[in-house]
């Protein structure tokens, strides 16, 4: 049975929420059980904000509100986090947005490797099953030179899973095996995993899932088509050299084939849906060497990412829509981390962590297809390169720590975007933090922004056809602010148990907004011409919002409250922030309430519920309320101390039957064709052996 850890939740709930939240929180502060650990995997989540490593580092385990067996997308477990929301019915259309800026303003990796996946605006950008998962780490908003150019809006780093967190202590080898079904679209995921330590020095881990999906409904009985079928790898290979050099080798897969919308984010559409192949192909190397030195820790990666799309549209006799776009991104990264004090060089005040680090990486597009309506062939490609250096030094004395930043980037933006300039950028960024009494620390964070003109969506690069080359066209530009305090209180009900609050308001200026319009520019000195392009707004636009959260845990049972805020506002207009899916990139404020108990030593329960406001877009246009809506899930786990290493889940997701769809999906409130709909309730049991 595993230890039940704390959960991330919200401070503002539904009448249903604040009393089931009362009647449990006063049951439970009569048991107090230790409960044993098990090595079953499990996916933590880790939010980092303001003030590097110290400050807000809340580590949210899914097991205490959607267990990682049953998470069937990203957006089972990071939807948890204050600030951030993926939306998207299927796989291949969810998308990342934290305080309301999409994957094109975050960065994205996988072990390490970034990921660009920008090959069509009716698609998301990121291809993951989340069953390879072991750790998602996300900053929320910039608060690091270390993030690199292109997270304006923050960064998630995924991690999948490693030998050594499956094998159990003095185990050489080890497997374990996975099923799970949900009922709303007959989705059946199978999977095994294999993993060694033939030495005490060297680790591998071989992992083949299968997930099998057809069309679900949402809360109405609407259909939401997709017949698919996908294929997840994960190999992965490890080995100490003497004891302070680590070398290791990784590969991810996740290929998706099956019959989707020709708009996926339109999964309800009336037009006839044509077969469509989305793969991921992720490789990577890395070398850490970490001597009783406190002045050299380095950790080295290189890696290669190839996203992929492939459609057919002979299958439903309609021509002019096959088309084979990819995105390659290849890099290389070296980062050291030195510890400086007194014990280093005499007479250093406090402590200094130094991190030091140098970042080379190109993308390419690359594009084959017909003019649409016809049978002729057009094909394009197109690359930006980046090469940074950055300098960031965490120093701690007592109570107070500063971090001072420095980063420089040399950016070639694309050929057909931005003609190929190359931009040069330094930026800084200073953050403090200071624990005016114990256990409560405020802190506060600035830091510079810059953003190059991006690629364009693979299968608009034509080689400049249709497109404004925009040679005028300038780096996106601002800043990240944010203050906030953390504060924590011990044995308030019973010995050993725990309350965190924790508050933040952050403001976000971006310079120089870069969007990519799909149509009304003039391509002269064609006359008549309507064309495609990037531009700048003509005006600036500041994100402002808060986040809050309390998190409470005592033995066996945890309960978090969550309150998240963000809107964006253009300095001339008053406009928000446009969207590529279609309205603003407004979402209601969010409010999460979870609960997690173990009532016995073999089982635990678990409840969550989101309520998300409604809001009103401000686009110019004649803009229509996003409703509001309300979820509820629970689940219970059970592990038969008569089979060690079994473990059943069974959990009921949307458990009223909610018709919704996220803020942060395609909507439109009064076009169900154009809506990007949630499932309806959905019954999900999966069961898992490791032995």
């Amino acid at each position: 049975m595993r230890e039940v850890k704390s959960a991330t939740f919200s401070n503002q709930l539904t009448v249903l929420s604040m009393t089931v939240s009362a009647i449990l929180w006063s049951q439970m502060a009569m048991a107090a059980e230790e409960l044993p650990s098990t090595t079953l995997q499990t996916i933590t989540v880790t939010a980092n904000s303001s003030v590097r490593e110290k400050v807000q580092e809340d580590g949210v385990y899914v097991e205490d509100y959607t267990p990682a067996q049953q998470a069937s997308h990203l957006s089972d477990f990071l939807n948890v986090v204050p600030g951030v929301t993926v939306g998207g019915t299927s796989a291949v259309n969810q998308r990342i947005r934290i305080r309301g800026l999409e994957d094109s303003n975050l960065k994205v990796t996988i072990d390490g490797a970034r990921q660009e996946g920008k090959l069509f605006y009716h698609m998301g950008d990121l291809t993951l099953d989340p069953d390879l998962l072991k750790q998602a780490d996300v900053a929320v908003g910039n608060n690091s030179v270390t993030l690199g150019n292109d997270a304006i809006g923050g960064a998630v780093a995924f991690t999948t899973v490693d030998a050594a967190d499956l094998l159990k202590p003095g185990q050489r080898i080890g497997a374990k095996l996975h099923a799970g079904y949900a009922s709303n679209n007959d989705e059946l995921l199978t999977s095994a995993t294999v993993f060694a330590a033939p030495t005490d020095n060297i680790d591998l881990l071989a992992y083949y899932g299968k997930r099998d999906t057809n069309s679900g409904e949402d809360g109405n009985g609407r259909e939401l088509f997709e017949d698919s079928k996908s294929e997840n790898i994960l190999l992965k290979a490890g080995a100490y050299i003497a004891d302070d050099h680590h070398i290791g080798a990784n590969f991810s897969s996740t290929e998706k084939k099956g019959i989707f919308p020709f708009r996926p984010d339109f999964p309800s559409r009336n037009d006839a849906p044509i077969p469509q192949q989305v793969k991921r192909d992720t490789y990577g190397l890395d070398y850490t060497y970490n001597p009783a030195s406190k002045l050299i820790d380095v950790d080295t990666n290189v890696y290669q990412t190839k996203t992929r799309i492939l459609r057919d549209s002979d299958y439903n006799k309609n021509p002019g829509f096959e088309f084979d776009a990819q995105v390659k991104t290849t890099g290389a990264k070296i980062q050291n981390t030195s510890i400086v004090d007194s014990s280093v060089f005499e007479g250093i005040t406090g402590t200094h962590k130094l991190i030091a680090g140098v970042e080379h990486y190109k993308k390419e597009s690359d594009y084959h297809g017909v003019e649409r309506g016809t049978t002729i062939p057009v094909s394009g490609r197109d690359e930006a390169t980046n090469t940074s250096v950055y300098l960031e030094d965490q120093w701690q004395m007592g109570k107070f720590s500063l971090t001072p930043g420095v980063r420089y980037d040399r950016y070639k933006s694309p050929d057909f975007i931005a003609g190929g300039k190359t931009y040069d950028n330094v930026v800084g960024a200073l953050a403090a933090s200071y624990e005016i009494a114990p256990l409560t620390q405020v802190f506060a964070s600035y830091t510079q922004l810059f953003n190059g003109p991006d690629l364009s969506q693979a299968i608009f690069n034509r080689n400049g056809v249709g497109t404004v080359v925009n040679n005028d066209l300038k780096a996106e530009e601002g800043s990240n602010t944010e203050v906030g305090i953390v504060k924590t209180l011990r044995d308030l009900t019973v010995a050993g148990d725990a309350l965190q609050l924790s508050g933040k308001y952050f403001e976000t200026d971006i310079e120089n907004y870069i969007e990519f319009v799909r149509s009304g520019l003039d391509c002269a000195p064609e006359p008549g011409s309507n064309c495609q392009g990037a531009i700048n707004k003509d005006e600036d636009y500041k994100i402002k919002g808060v986040e809050l959260a309390a998190d409470y845990k005592m033995n066996n049972f945890s309960m978090g409250l969550s309150y998240s805020r963000a809107r964006s506002k253009g300095e001339d207009t008053g406009y928000s922030i446009p969207s590529v899916t279609g309205s603003s990139s407004e979402s209601g404020d969010k409010y999460m309430v979870n609960l997690a108990y173990a009532p016995t030593e073999t089982t635990d329960i678990g409840w969550r519920s989101t309520y998300v406001a409604s809001v009103m877009p401000n686009t110019g246009e004649n803009d229509i309320e996003k409703p509001s809506y309300n979820v509820h899930d629970i689940f219970m786990n059970y592990s038969p101390k008569q089979v060690d290493g079994l473990k059943a889940t069974l959990g009921v997701y949307n458990l009223f039957d909610e018709a919704y769809a996220s803020h942060s999906s395609r909507l439109n409130p009064i076009d169900d064709v154009t809506t990007d709909f949630e499932k309806g309730r959905n019954i999900k049991a999966s069961l898992t052996y490791q032995f």
